[in-house]
């Protein structure tokens, strides 16, 4: 019985092209991609806004064309990744051109995060949840490959360099912001999404947002009813007496109530009106300032009539 003959033969493209073709194919170029070839990066953490400055680019690349490249690497189900330049494609489709102007560059996961996260991250414009999560990614991915690296080559632990230094001090010496205040936006990552988009619109301030991501998503919950109820959101005292009060598992419904409750030191002192009192004069669904907007007008007016009657 014959034996199968087995060859190592090289690949087609070898025995059909040229090394030189080769090399030119690995080169990096730009080339006009159609946008619908083009995906959004997974989980990609900054928004991509309908805003007067969006409107502003897309005129611009009606007039001029993208004037810098977008960067992409191939995809595995077919067409490639947006890796920088997901506002650039937004402008380009408000703008209806049908392609785009991208590098194509092949990269690990890992690569593409931190670069993803770098090129975004000078904006001018950022939300407190979009840093939180565009660290999360970059440390998650640092600590991947230095872990790689480490694991290879010493005993450090992965996330450490020989240097002594962790990945979320290696990541603060190319951020605009420091070490802790890293830390403290991936700590905002684990507040529920009502609560942090309470931390977006400037309601919670960073340092009383922190302590209340040590609450259980339940205790989060109770506590958005309660500053929904009474309109008002916890100090950084109350909130590291929350956290407190959670860590020795003593924080329900009533405590978080009689916290909320607490005058700041800084509160003005408030006038109270039963809502109901005051309910049918709004539409239903009136916003709390806008009914607090149309009394205060209401009584100036009234202010004023009263002058005039006593002028008289």
């Amino acid at each position: 019985m014959a034996k199968e003959l087995k060859l190592n033969l090289p690949p087609a493209d070898d025995l059909f092209t040229t090394q030189e073709e080769r090399d030119d194919a690995k080169r990096e170029r730009v080339i006009d991609l159609p946008l619908n070839e083009i995906h959004d990066f997974p989980n990609h953490p900054f928004k991509v806004r309908m805003d007067e400055d969006m409107l502003e680019m897309a005129e611009s690349v009606k007039k001029y064309g993208v004037l810098v490249p977008g960067l992409v690497r191939p995809r595995d189900g077919g067409g490639y990744e947006m890796v920088a330049g997901h506002r650039r494609k937004m402008a380009s489709g408000l703008a209806e051109c049908g392609t785009m102007p991208c590098l194509i560059r092949d990269l690990t996961d890992d690569e593409a995060v931190i670069i993803m996260v770098d090129s975004n991250l000078q904006r001018e414009k950022i939300l407190p949840s979009e840093k939180a999560l565009a660290y999360k990614m970059k440390l998650e991915a640092m600590k991947r490959q230095q872990g790689e690296r480490t694991d290879l080559l010493t005993s450090v632990p992965p996330g450490q360099r020989l240097d002594g230094k962790t990945s979320r001090e290696l990541l603060s010496e190319k951020s605009p912001d420091s070490n802790t205040q890293i830390q403290r936006y991936i700590r905002l990552t684990e507040l529920i999404p009502q609560v942090l988009d309470m931390v977006d619109a400037g309601k919670i301030a960073m340092r009383p947002a922190v302590e209340l991501s040590y609450l259980p998503p339940e205790q989060q919950q109770t506590l958005l009813e309660e500053m929904t109820a009474e309109e008002r959101t916890p100090s950084h005292v109350q909130a590291m007496k929350m956290r407190k009060f959670s860590e020795e598992g003593r924080l329900g419904e009533d405590v978080i109530h009689s916290i909320m409750q607490e005058e700041k030191p800084n509160q003005v002192e408030q006038f109270k009106m039963p809502r109901d009192k005051i309910s049918k004069f709004f539409p239903v669904g009136t916003p709390a300032q806008t009914i607090e907007d149309t009394i205060v007008k209401a009584l100036e007016l009234w202010r004023q009539r009263e002058r005039n009657r006593d002028a008289r």
